[in-house]
């Protein structure tokens, strides 16, 4: 009767696309660092659109020297990486044009960055973009992806957590 009494309400989560595009699981993602969930939980996106935003109310707390990822952190501590392309940082940022820096805060829908998917599809073999929570190992939360095959960047909620 009493073992619910002090049990933390369950939380939810929505996580936004942040980009426009064809929505796969991260099994999909020919990558097996990726695909294997070797980096967290997560969602990939195939793009069709050049803009990148915050999926989720944070700060930014990594933008890769070569600008292919970047690294936010919610207000309740979750680690989410967008990561854009596979092989990418061997373009040495050419293609991507950051538009925030380490430190910023940001809202779901805020623009991080624009990049040149035709620049991009031409120099890699992938422009598949995972989204990964980096620390969803530390916790027994739940992920579940949408059902849904395509997303709006800022719009479409793409995996939900749960716990």
């Amino acid at each position: 009767m009493f073992k619910n009494l002090f049990k933390k309400p369950s939380t939810i989560i929505q996580i936004k696309a942040p980009i426009t595009g064809e929505i796969l699981p991260l099994e999909k993602v020919p990558d097996p660092v990726f695909s294997q969930k070797m980096m967290g939980e997560g969602v990939a996106i195939i793009p069709n659109d050049e803009n990148i935003v915050a999926p989720v109310e944070g700060t930014i707390v990594q933008i890769a020297p070569s600008k292919h990822a970047i690294g936010l952190k919610t207000p309740n501590d979750r680690e989410i990486l967008i990561h854009v392309g596979l092989e990418t940082v061997s373009l040495d940022g050419k293609g991507f044009y950051v538009l925030v820096k380490e430190g910023d805060r940001v809202s779901v829908g805020d623009r991080l960055m624009t990049v040149d998917l035709g620049y991009i599809r031409n120099k890699v073999d992938h422009i598949i973009t995972p989204m990964v929570i980096t620390n969803s190992n530390q916790s027994q939360n739940e992920y579940i992806l949408t059902t849904e095959t395509e997303c709006v960047a800022g719009k479409t909620t793409v995996l939900t957590i749960s716990g």
